[in-house]
């Protein structure tokens, strides 16, 4: 059983915390650090979780094993190399960081230390990700010529004007870093590196000084071409399709329960629309969020490698520096 501390426990720190407590015999949570104790008093108590008001009690504590992060985006190096320092291993929620040097940095402290350093996310381990994978190994698809996705949530039209989150500088190009970043990084597991990006990103319609309407088009090193949109003004949503010069495979909802297969078996088009043959599959009831803590204390006792590759966490981080870059400046942007 591997104990863990949690630090930052807003809405989705707790929600990582109660995706195991009580029900993993993997990972644990017996520790929580936030700024203000008092907010969070109740739900520590619920948990068993001893709580402080800084990281330091939590690095010095030789009954911890690894602690779990879901702070802002700013602090995650220094918060990295500290816990790498203290030999702790880290789960950092994503992104790693917001530019390629900082993850570079964070990749070899963690390196340096021997400690396992997992990005958190947890669409990675959905079932229709799995499916997905199979169809592009077997050339289901045949040759992949496009992908795109949407992600999107109502959360911009309630972050209050001094939360981290209605901060530019934390996380710029609206719902980029909340939740486009799943599906780039999906991408980039399935189809390698980007190679350019352009991106458009304003404000429309949220209460603060927050981009809400935010969409990139993609070109992958592999000749495939991508798009992702992503709001925050709107009702949640979630939505992957890919191409192929076989079929097509699209994945929906915001668990990611929906799975769609269409193949190219319409044959030409002569006046009329071709008939359209798709499978659905069901696909609901997978906690990918327990199942990503889960596969964290895997590696750290070296059953299996988290999925996420420090290469491809830096990766990830690379190409959202050329997104921030592309929306500042309007133009097509080379991913470094």
């Amino acid at each position: 059983m591997i104990n863990a501390a949690i630090v930052g426990l807003g809405w989705w720190g707790k929600v990582l915390v109660q995706s195991v407590q009580n029900k993993s015999d993997k990972i644990k949570f017996t520790a929580g650090a936030v700024r203000t104790t008092s907010k969070v008093f109740d739900f520590a108590k619920e948990q068993n979780l001893s709580l402080y008001d800084s990281l330091d009690p939590i690095l010095s504590d030789n009954s911890i094993d690894a602690v779990v992060f879901a702070t802002p985006h700013s602090k995650h190096v220094e918060q990295i190399i500290a816990t790498a320092n203290a030999g702790k291993h880290v789960f950092m929620e994503k992104p790693l960081t917001l530019t390629k040097s900082g993850a570079e940095t964070a990749v070899k402290a963690t390196e340096k230390a021997g400690v396992v350093l997992a990005v958190g996310f947890n669409r990675r381990y959905s079932p229709a990700i799995d499916a997905l994978r199979e169809q592009i190994n077997n050339n289901v698809l045949g040759t992949m010529l496009h992908w795109e996705g949407t992600m999107c949530a109502p959360i911009g039209m309630a972050l209050a004007a001094d939360a981290w989150r209605a901060d530019k500088s934390e996380t710029p190009a609206g719902g980029l870093t909340p939740m486009a970043i799943h599906i780039i990084d999906l991408m980039i597991d399935l189809f390698g590196k980007v190679e350019e990006v352009h991106c458009q990103s304003f404000r429309r319609a949220v209460p603060n000084d927050t981009d809400d309407t935010t969409s990139i088009l993609f070109r992958m090193s592999n000749g495939m071409s991508g798009y992702v949109g992503t709001l925050l003004a709107t009702h949640p949503s979630f939505r992957m399709h890919i191409w192929g010069t076989d079929g097509s495979t699209e994945i929906r909802n915001p668990d990611m329960s929906k799975f769609l297969y269409t193949p190219n078996n319409t044959g030409q088009i002569t006046g009329a629309a071709g008939v359209i043959n798709t499978e659905e599959k069901d696909l609901s009831g997978f906690d990918t969020v327990a199942a990503e803590l889960e596969g964290f204390a895997a590696a750290i006792n070296g059953i299996t490698p988290y999925p996420v590759t420090s290469d491809q966490a830096i990766h990830g981080c690379s190409v959202i520096e050329a997104i921030v870059e592309s929306a500042e400046k309007g133009i097509p942007v080379q991913v470094k």
